[in-house]
């Protein structure tokens, strides 16, 4: 089963497995990780969901879609180059597990 390693600001980490097909977003909501809100249920609406992948992930994920690419630019933390919204990023298939940084703010 896929696990994602949620990061908190302070240094403590949260391990969650994912069914095959599941996405960030909703993982973090269903396992109550906070700083994760997913306000706009996983639209890329909002920018509530968004992490900060760890660099050794980042090169398996796909392309940001052009809506990602434009809600990034509506985080409330700063955006980096490792910034996704964890609403767009499914595991399963090659990517069995991604560890993740939640910022310090959403909104």
């Amino acid at each position: 089963m896929p696990t994602i390693t949620f990061e908190q600001p302070n240094g403590t980490a949260t391990d969650v497995e994912v069914a095959e097909g599941g996405n960030i977003m909703r993982a973090a909501v269903a396992n109550n990780i906070a700083g994760i809100v997913g306000e706009c249920g996983g639209q890329a609406m909002c920018a509530t969901c968004h992490v900060y992948v760890n660099p050794e992930d980042a090169a398996s994920l796909p392309e940001l879609s052009e809506d990602e690419d434009e809600m990034l630019d509506c985080t409330t933390a700063e955006r980096t180059e490792n910034s996704r919204l964890g609403c767009q990023v499914s595991l399963g298939g090659t990517l069995q597990s991604i560890r993740v940084a939640v910022p310090s703010e959403q909104v």
